[in-house]
């Protein structure tokens, strides 16, 4: 059933209930009205009378009949249609006329608070008790018919019908014209709703501003949820492209050194007798190679982390307080290096701490294997200043550096130095850290002219600034042209 159809329906049945419930309203009002005007004509009346009533019963009491006769007809002519009784002090009923009850029916003595109803069989009457003082004292009844005012109440009770039953189709109708124009916006946004383009996501539902303050609500919650479905869709259509990058390059890349290492197996297995030197050797073979897997499967999954990772994963941090643990963690794992730091007391930036770890320890442990100087010797110094609005983090070695002509392919995935023990995926970790950061890292020599500098810039919180986003393409796991600076990620 549509909705006009259930709203004209529930008017139709609703208003002549109102309608019914004001008549009732009404009818009480009315009746309680009519009341008080037949209580006070009956009071009206018996002032009118009261004095002719005074001289009656003083006629009577004085023996003079032809006055008592005349008061008689005088009091009769006064009282018009109520009915009236007049008795004296001992109870002797002086006069009696107009409608009356019957005469089982006791009046009451005296009415001090107005006319009040006693009932006959089943008729009811309005009773005035009016005491008479004087010479002769004695009581004077006024009474009316309490269904005197029902003709009245009959006509309202009618009338109320009437319109109760007019209401009805008509407040139907108008109702069942405003709800179909009223609904007619919600049509369209149905309509809308049907004929989007799956393809098209948020873009083809455009919200139109159509008047009707819920309508623009739903249709706004509409282009909402097709927004947050298609941003759900993009992350897991690149979850699904990070896990077969994974797949993909874990086999490509484990090959080699899985075959270096059944070689060797295969060694071991058919020469049970080798000699201890050749068995030591095949045995040093087959550890360098299984940690070489550690570390290639490690630094996959760290850039499978940073390609998935989301912007609730971000915070607060100090960054000088991160960069000093991660500088003791290096001196206890490379006792043979002179690490130097300068760091100030607190650096603060909004960024992604397990992701700023992976950053400062791929920087220091590229710096340990490759920053021997020429008397073997491994210095490194690392510095964090705040330099306007970025924090500027320089790490140097005294290595024999990186020419200029090869400094744009050591972020590239898998690139390796000759001799080099690592993954070759350890400074593409920085690029991707610093392209998620919103910063820059640059290859450089330090001032001394000697050794190798990595110099990486992220930007300081700024009040004013608009809130933080992470790069819409993110896929240094697959490797493809991401349209950026290799050495920025920007």
């Amino acid at each position: 059933m549509r909705l006009s159809t259930r709203i004209a329906l529930s008017v139709t049945a609703l208003v002549p209930l109102l309608v019914l419930a004001a008549g009732l309203l009404v009818l009480g009002l009315v009746g309680r009205d009519l009341r008080h005007q037949q209580d006070t004509r009956l009071q009206d009346r018996a002032s009118l009378v009261k004095p002719d009533v005074r001289a009656l019963l003083a006629a009577d009491q004085g023996g003079r009949p032809q006055a008592e006769q005349n008061r008689h007809h005088k009091v009769l002519a006064d009282t018009l249609d109520a009915g009236i009784r007049v008795a004296a002090a001992d109870g002797t009923v002086l006069l009696t006329g107009g409608p009356q009850p019957a005469a089982p029916v006791r009046l009451p003595p005296a009415t001090a608070g107005g006319p009040v109803t006693i009932r006959d069989k089943a008729r009811a009457w309005r009773v005035l008790a009016v005491p008479v003082d004087g010479p002769a004292s004695g009581t004077l009844w006024l009474l009316t018919p309490a269904s005197a005012t029902e003709p009245e109440l009959a006509a309202v009770r009618r009338r109320v019908l009437l319109v109760a039953l007019v209401t009805a189709p008509v407040s139907g109708l108008l109702a069942y014209a405003v709800a179909d124009r009223t609904t007619a916006s919600l049509r369209r946004l149905s309509r809308r709703a049907g004929e989007l383009d799956p393809g098209a996501g948020a873009a083809g539902f455009a919200a139109q501003h159509s008047g009707v303050a819920e309508v623009d609500e739903l249709a706004l919650s509409i282009a909402g949820l097709l927004t947050r479905y298609e941003e759900q869709a993009g992350r897991t259509a690149q979850a699904l492209d990070t896990a077969r990058s994974f797949s993909s390059a874990a086999s490509h890349e484990l090959r080699t050194p899985l075959m270096s290492m059944r070689t060797n197996l295969d060694v071991l297995a058919a020469h049970p007798d080798l000699p201890a030197e050749e068995r030591d050797e095949v045995l040093g073979d087959l550890r360098s190679e299984h940690a070489r897997l550690l570390d290639l499967l490690t630094a996959l999954r760290a850039l499978a982390q940073g390609d998935l990772v989301e912007l609730t994963a971000f915070g607060p941090l100090d960054l000088a307080e991160l960069t000093d643990a991660v500088a003791g963690e290096t001196a206890r794992r490379s006792p043979q290096a002179e690490l130097c730091c300068e760091l100030p007391a607190e650096l603060r930036i909004f960024g992604w701490e397990a992701g700023l770890r992976i950053l400062l320890v791929n920087l220091l442990n590229n710096a340990v294997v490759h920053g021997r100087s020429a008397d073997s010797t491994v210095r490194i110094a690392v510095r964090l200043r705040a330099e306007g609005a970025f924090a500027v983090l320089t790490v140097d070695d005294g290595g024999p550096g990186i020419p200029p002509d090869g400094r744009d392919r050591v972020f590239a995935r898998f690139h390796r130095r000759p001799g080099s023990p690592g993954s070759g995926l350890g400074l593409t970790l920085v690029a991707q850290q610093v392209a998620l950061h919103r910063g820059t890292v640059s290859v450089g020599t330090p001032p001394r002219g000697a050794g190798c500098r990595f110099e990486v810039r992220l930007p300081l919180p700024a009040t004013d600034a608009p809130p933080p986003r992470l790069p819409v393409r993110r896929d240094w796991l697959s490797g493809q042209d991401r349209g950026s600076d290799p050495r920025t990620g920007v």
